[in-house]
């Protein structure tokens, strides 16, 4: 089955190769045969029912400098030309993001796009996971300082981050003194609309934060990414390190609650993130990350699972 694969994702002269789970999923069509084609998501148009985008035929390869080649630019059309969609852009899950799965929400019936447009809109990363508050941390959501307060005060030391932010940035820790809180308040206040997430903090981060990866629902492999030196967060776009690791009876059993509705939803790619053996913290769907470093670890061919999931469900269609 040779399918057309129209990727949505950032400037793919910007990524890092090495890492980029985009890059591998791309690397991974093309070896089986697929055409690629590349574009932004400020390239969506819509007129008449048609959802289009200005996209460029490539190709890939492993070479760091040189990992791709665009042809001429073509109009295609998502909706009659292609036959899946990889919604890969990075967060921030904004305006501009939602109005992505909305565009590409209209062509779903025809074109499968990975992840399901109208589910990753209603499933962002740290809001989502509420629904499974039995598995979480103690959390606050809030812009109230005085509330804020009240939780530093109940748990001693506590985390603060954005609601809608990604990749490990804008995570501060205030200790049981306080200090500082007020004025994180004030700076989180100013820069974002929404609330924020305040949790407990969970003195475990320093043995790692797991990244586990489920496909359709099911378990692919996990890594286990461990804080620099200093650090309390673990992502490894921030420094973090990976290790190998194995899921413990708690993550099974996480996995186990989180996969049919996963399944249901049609969020094929997922990847959740949990501290301690047993504390679920987010659960990613807009653009996981972490298959190249269980390949390393593990010798699993995540992207290639990814891709047997796709073919199965463009077959089935």
């Amino acid at each position: 089955m040779s399918l057309t694969v129209a990727v949505q994702m950032d400037p793919i002269d910007q990524i890092n190769i090495a890492g980029d789970s985009s890059f591998a999923l791309m690397l991974s069509a093309q070896a089986r045969g697929h055409r690629l084609f590349h574009y932004t998501a400020d390239a969506l148009n819509y007129a008449d029912g048609r959802v289009w985008a200005l996209a460029h035929p490539v190709t890939v390869q492993r070479v760091s400098g040189d990992h791709f080649r665009f042809g001429d630019p073509v109009k295609l059309d998502l909706g009659d030309d292609a036959d899946v969609v990889l919604m890969r852009q990075d967060p921030p899950f904004d305006l501009g993001y939602i109005t992505a799965t909305h565009l590409l929400e209209r062509i779903a019936d025809k074109t499968l796009v990975v992840n399901d447009p109208a589910n990753v809109r209603n499933a962002p990363e740290k809001v989502f996971v509420l629904d499974y508050a039995h598995f979480m941390p103690p959390t606050l959501i809030t812009r109230s300082l005085d509330e804020a307060r009240a939780f530093l005060a109940q748990h001693g030391e506590i985390v603060l981050k954005p609601l809608h932010g990604n990749g490990g940035k804008a995570i501060f820790k205030i200790g049981s003194d306080g200090a500082n809180l007020s004025a994180l308040i004030e700076v989180f206040n100013q820069t974002w609309r929404e609330p924020h997430m305040v949790q407990a903090f969970l003195p475990d981060v320093a043995k790692g934060d797991k990244r586990i990866v489920l496909i359709d629902g099911e378990v692919a492999g996990a890594i286990n990414r461990l804080p620099g030196e200093g650090e309390i967060r673990s992502n490894l776009a921030v420094g973090g390190s990976a290790v190998q690791t194995v899921l413990t009876p708690e993550e099974v059993a996480i996995c186990a609650e989180l996969g049919p509705e996963l399944k249901r939803r049609g969020l094929l790619f997922v990847g959740i993130d949990v501290i301690g053996g047993k504390w679920l913290t987010e659960i990613n769907v807009t653009s996981p990350t972490g298959i190249v470093a269980i390949e390393t670890f593990d010798g699993t061919d995540v992207a290639g699972l990814i891709w047997d999931a796709i073919e199965r469900k463009v077959a089935a269609r």
